[in-house]
């Protein structure tokens, strides 16, 4: 699903934190970035913002500082603001997932439909708001968004990093939006087929006689107990070279002498 989405902090007063909140929102694939009233003009162009982005730097490139949060919400039909502490009177509280999840699912059944959330006017852009690292969000603020976002935390140490903060909510709105493709680090391993199972199976029974482990007079259920054995290991076919040489080393050992 695609969908116009913004960041808005609102009087920012690390300049790490912008950095870091460019890197979050750049690897779950978001760039839109504004900054209302930051503490340093320059925050965009600072040493310790450039090195926090770690690489991020379309998303301060992109990124735009303004004057008033009005400015900041241009074009956004749904706000919401995240916030610790609960308020008697404001717009109603989810976490980010309860909100993400729900918000999407009935915008996708609905199409234009109203979600969680939602400004009545329709899904055309979503804005998440985090307030200061000092005193968080505002009152004000709280009460134009159309939704509160809380992270569940410890009751008795609930203080999150902003970039960590933005970093949660930007998951949770990839994972309902549609999460990127998680890639294996290494490709699957390609199964053995009966025929090479049984193949084995013929090999280990030669080594084992070698050996005088199996008696071919009398094998009993030997056999098909490796049978079941190797069935169970779902052997792939690497695993079929290695207890192949195992066999083959056995039956070049000198067998054990008996008495």
């Amino acid at each position: 699903m695609s969908l116009k989405t913004r960041f808005v902090l609102i009087q920012t007063s690390h300049a790490g934190n912008v950095g870091a909140t460019a890197r979050a929102m750049r690897v779950m694939g978001f760039d839109d970035l504004v900054l209302v009233q930051p503490r340093w003009t320059n925050v965009l162009r600072r040493e310790e913002t450039i090195q926090r982005a770690s690489g991020a730097l379309d998303v301060l490139n992109k990124a735009r500082q303004v004057d008033t949060l009005e400015e900041a919400l241009d074009g956004m039909t749904t706000v919401c603001a995240t916030a610790m502490v609960p308020r008697d009177f404001g717009p109603p509280t989810y976490t980010p997932r309860e909100w993400a999840q729900a918000w999407v699912a009935r915008a996708q059944t609905a199409g234009q439909a109203t979600a969680p959330g939602d400004h009545p006017s329709g899904p055309q852009g979503v804005a998440f708001l985090f307030g200061s690292e000092r005193f968080g969000m505002r009152n004000e603020d709280i009460y134009r968004s159309h939704a509160v976002l809380t992270i569940a935390t410890d009751p008795q140490f609930g203080s999150l990093n902003l970039a960590a903060a933005v970093q949660l909510v930007a998951y949770e709105w990839r994972l309902a939006l549609g999460s990127f493709e998680v890639r294996p680090a290494t490709p699957e391993p390609q199964l053995a087929d009966a025929r090479q199972v049984a193949g084995l199976l013929q090999h280990w029974e030669q080594a084992l006689v070698h050996l005088q482990f199996l008696d071919p007079q009398a094998p009993k259920k030997l056999m098909p107990r490796l049978n079941q054995l190797f069935n169970r290991a779902a052997l792939t076919q690497e695993d079929i070279h290695i207890l192949r040489g195992v066999a083959k080393q056995m039956l070049e050992s000198t067998p054990p002498r008996r008495g």
